[in-house]
């Protein structure tokens, strides 16, 4: 049986701001609609997702109800199983890490069959920060854009400075500032601004 590892996403729903004014909250709503459809396409199964420390991991082993079970990846980048102890899991696919439990598992149970699914999403992370309605930290989905993540914070609050959104990011030991027109990215230009988010990245809405 092909092994596989599935990396299941959670699906996100972006609110509009109530409190925002009328041509900003046709405008919002636009762009939540575009954000919205990316984000659900971003969400789809990917198979080349590298595990990393803390996200959660479901472990199912079949016809094995005691091996199966839900771990955290830990600080250290590895997992603790019974029979196997601790298995490096950092790093690998869901699929590669299958592979390597199976392998790992041949030594006491005949032709075990493991599927390594991604619960959790801890170690890829964004923030938000600023006049949105919903600041905090966001799982970093593949490909994911600044346009996405605003549209994950629900919408901006009144006071939200549209044209002066930027993001922080931690370049070469240094922090670069990347500006981010929402206004001009929703009416179709200045698209290089709506750059591919990485691990970490703040953006800020002043």
């Amino acid at each position: 049986m092909k092994l596989c590892g599935t990396l299941l996403l959670a699906s996100w729903m972006a609110a509009g701001a109530g409190s925002a004014h009328a041509a900003q909250t046709a405008e919002a709503g636009k762009g939540d609609s575009a954000a919205n459809q990316a984000v659900a396409q971003a969400a789809a199964p990917i198979e080349d997702y590298k595990i990393g420390p803390q996200d959660v991991l479901r472990i199912d082993v079949w016809k094995e109800a005691e091996l199966t079970r839900t771990v955290p990846v830990r600080p250290d980048g590895k997992i603790s199983l019974p029979l196997l102890n601790d298995v490096q899991a950092a790093g690998l696919t869901p699929a590669e890490l299958a592979k390597v439990l199976t392998d790992g598992l041949k030594k006491f149970i005949n032709s075990p069959q493991v599927t390594v699914t991604v619960s959790e999403i801890n170690s890829r992370r964004v923030y938000v920060t600023g006049e949105v309605a919903h600041a905090g930290a966001f799982p970093l989905l593949p490909n994911m854009t600044v346009l996405q993540a605003l549209s994950s914070s629900g919408g901006f609050t009144q006071f939200a400075k549209t044209k002066a959104i930027y993001v922080l990011r931690a370049e070469n030991g240094k922090q670069v500032k990347h500006p981010f027109n929402y206004k001009e990215v929703l009416a179709g230009r200045k698209q290089e601004e709506n750059i591919a988010l990485e691990p970490g990245d703040v953006i800020v809405v002043p």
